[in-house]
Parts: C-alpha cells; sequence; structure tokens
C-alpha cells in the first residue's frame, strides 16, 4: 500500500522540519560561520517558524494554494539568497500539483523536480557547486532509479533520505563556485555546505514522515531516528 500526501500531511512535515532545525542552531551557524556569513541559521528557521505559524490558514488550502503561500511565506521571512531560492522553489511545486487533491509517490517526485528546477535556474547553479541542491538533486536521483525499477515506496522513499545525506556528506570535498566559500582560497574544501546541510535534514523529515505513515498502516513499529546528516559532525 502505497502514500497519500494530503495538505494536513504537509503541515505535520513543516512543523517537524522546524524542530529539527531549531535544535541544529549551534550546528549550522558553525558550519556556516567557517564559509559563509554565519546568518543560514537564522534565515531557514525563520522561514520555518513563519510557515508553521500559518498551520490554521494552511489548513483549508488545496495542496497548490498551500505551496503557493509557504513560497510567498518563504520569500518575505527569508534573508539572503536562500529566501528568493526557497520561495520559488515552493511556488514551482505549487505549479505543479495544481489540482491534485493528494500527491502519490509519482506525485510527489514531481513536486520536488519542479522545486529542483526552478532552484536551479533561479540561483543559476548546478550540482557540484557546493549549493543546496547538492543535497536535493542526487535525493532525487535515487528517488527517480527506483520509480524506474519499479521498486515499493518504502524502498523509494529509504533511497531518497540516503542521497539526500551522501549529497549533503560530499560537499565536504566540493569547491564552492557561488557564495563567500569561493572567495576563500581553499573554495571551501574540507567544509560541509550548510545549504546542502540543512537541505538534507528536510528531506529526511519529509522521508521519516512518509516510512512513518506507511508503517502505520501496516501496523510495524514507526522510526524515530536522527538524521543522518548530523552524524557528520
Amino acid at each position: 500500500m502505497g502514500f497519500q500526501l494530503q495538505t494536513k500531511d504537509f503541515i505535520r512535515y513543516f512543523q517537524e522540519a522546524r524542530e529539527v532545525i531549531a535544535a541544529q542552531r549551534d550546528y549550522v551557524t558553525e558550519l556556516d560561520s567557517t564559509t559563509g556569513d554565519g546568518d543560514h541559521w537564522v534565515n531557514v528557521n525563520m522561514g520555518f517558524e513563519k510557515i508553521t505559524a500559518l498551520s490554521k490558514e494552511l489548513e483549508d488550502m488545496t495542496l497548490a494554494d498551500m505551496f503557493k503561500k509557504v513560497g510567498m511565506t518563504m520569500y518575505s521571512a527569508v534573508g539572503g539568497s536562500s529566501g528568493a531560492l526557497y520561495g520559488s522553489g515552493y511556488m514551482a511545486a505549487g505549479r505543479a500539483c495544481a489540482g491534485k487533491a493528494v500527491l502519490d509517490v509519482h506525485g510527489l517526485y514531481e513536486v520536488y523536480d519542479a522545486m529542483l528546477q526552478e532552484i536551479m535556474k533561479r540561483g543559476k547553479t548546478e550540482p557540484g557547486q557546493k549549493t543546496m541542491i547538492d543535497a536535493l538533486y542526487p535525493a532525487l536521483r535515487a528517488y527517480r532509479e527506483g520509480l524506474d525499477a519499479g521498486r515499493c515506496d518504502e524502498e523509494i522513499i529509504q533511497d531518497f533520505m540516503e542521497g539526500a545525506a551522501n549529497g549533503a556528506k560530499r560537499t565536504k570535498e566540493m569547491e564552492a563556485v557561488k557564495g563567500r566559500a569561493s572567495y576563500r582560497s581553499d573554495k571551501g574544501v574540507g567544509h560541509l555546505d550548510p545549504g546542502a546541510v540543512t537541505m538534507a535534514m528536510q528531506l529526511e523529515c519529509m522521508g521519516n514522515m512518509i516510512l512513518n505513515t506507511l508503517k502505520q498502516k501496516t501496523g510495524g513499529d514507526t522510526y524515530d531516528e536522527e538524521n543522518t546528516i548530523l552524524r557528520t559532525r
């Protein structure tokens, strides 16, 4: 039995992602202070706080309208380039699910792929340049491979999460092409990209929520795991 995500499920996801990101203030700030401006956690955390504050308003919205509202909130609440990238990404997600009441395993892929394409377009960036998409791109590549191979939803989501975590970890060996890290003599090599790390945290929150939903349907034990990207300290 596969998953079927509704607006209420995404509201729960945003709440869980906010909790994870809030708890990692020191870790993310330390990462960003080494190679960036040191404000990445503040910006992303603010975005998720604003989104979760809208939970009651979002409840009665369609998926498309919810993503549009989330995108507009990210635009206005998140500082720096992250606000524009997350904002445009979520608005693209809204367009991708127009007319849909639920998202199954194929629909969720389409939503995340729309986000990825919009973020790459808006940020003028590609995989391998030490940015947030270095978590999102490999996660979706693993997701696509699972769909093409006809794997079950649980296996696809597990691969999706693993792809996100491993992608974020690999940024440690990448040279930064954009941002303050690109001006360092070492191009940030030897340091994780904070944007990829927080993206991986979010994708793993989504994955754990879905896996728990699937386990509850079958009467199995629920997942209660720390995000694997946090083990890269």
